[in-house]
């Protein structure tokens, strides 16, 4: 078994500004790689989740990691049923958009030849970590509002098609999904069904936005663990100018002790566990995967 741990992103504004991660006179985006690299065997991509990658910065991250480094890469929001800004598609696309009105657009109002482009464009772009061995899962951060439906497992089952041969990671955000042991097992066997790594999640609980940490496995493959923090006062913060404003949180030594010991046991019945940490919040991330890694005993675990 093996387990690697990282963080969601290694250029979050709030992480630079707090210059407590970087070194100094780390400030370019080849230098700050290659360090994050050398702090952790993982990291996940969420860049292209707000635009589509390109395949020349895969290229270029291919070549400055190690040879075992991983990438995970979050899909494009359009694809996870988020309402898209125009000025997020690529420019020579924009004219095939339809003409509405609306600054934003949902999958089903684009036409199915943009989509079909839209999704060439993007296995095209990850391509490259792929081909240097270094893509690891392709990450679908399900919108808030895709439910449990005929119409929002239709969806799941559409990006499955388009992703044969990928390991695809699935995180639904809504909680029908989870929402009781029959709709659980329901979940977990389509997820099975498809292959699909079934997300494990640590967040705030409540919300309708919020489903519980399963730990179960859907793929010999993966496990995939991603945590959030349990910041209840900011997960659904409103006004927010960033992101990493809702993941402020900074878990300490106890909860990652607790963490750990759930995350050795669901490696064992896997080929490989993932751990990213998404509180994102200046260097907390960076700074929980650490003592994590210790807990655990380094940042790549082999058996």
């Amino acid at each position: 078994m093996t387990i690697k741990v990282g963080t969601a992103s290694w250029t979050d504004p709030t992480l630079i500004k707090s210059k407590r991660f970087y070194p100094p006179g780390c400030s370019s985006a080849e230098g700050r790689l290659r360090f994050y690299a050398t702090q952790f065997p993982l990291v996940e991509v969420d860049s292209s989740y707000y635009a589509m990658p390109s395949a020349t910065n895969s290229v270029l991250w291919a070549e400055r990691t190690p040879g075992d480094f991983t990438f995970n890469i979050k899909a494009f929001r359009l694809f996870t049923g988020h309402q898209t800004d125009r000025a997020m598609f690529p420019k020579d696309m924009q004219a095939a958009l339809p003409q509405n009105g609306k600054k934003n657009l949902y999958y089903r109002q684009v036409p199915g030849d943009v989509l079909q482009e839209l999704w060439r464009r993007y296995l095209e772009a990850i391509e490259p970590l792929r081909e240097a061995g270094k893509l690891g899962a392709v990450h679908f951060q399900f919108a808030p509002w895709m439910l449990n439906n005929i119409e929002g497992r239709k969806h799941v089952e559409h990006c499955a098609d388009v992703m044969a041969g990928y390991t695809m990671a699935v995180e639904f955000r809504h909680e029908s999904w989870f929402a009781d042991a029959e709709r659980t097992a329901r979940t977990l066997a389509f997820e099975r069904e498809r292959g699909l790594v079934n997300v494990i999640v640590d967040e705030p609980q409540g919300p309708a936005n919020s489903i519980p940490a399963v730990w179960e496995v859907t793929n010999d493959d993966l496990a995939l663990l991603r945590l959030h923090g349990r910041n209840h006062a900011t997960w659904n913060i409103q006004g927010a100018t960033a992101s990493s404003a809702r993941f402020n949180y900074d878990y300490d030594d106890d909860e990652l002790d607790g963490l750990a010991t759930q995350i050795y046991e669901i490696s064992r019945a896997v080929a490989q566990t993932h751990v990213v940490f998404n509180n994102n919040f200046e260097d907390q991330g960076q700074r929980n995967a650490q003592t994590l890694m210790s807990i655990l005993g380094a940042g790549t675990i082999s058996s």
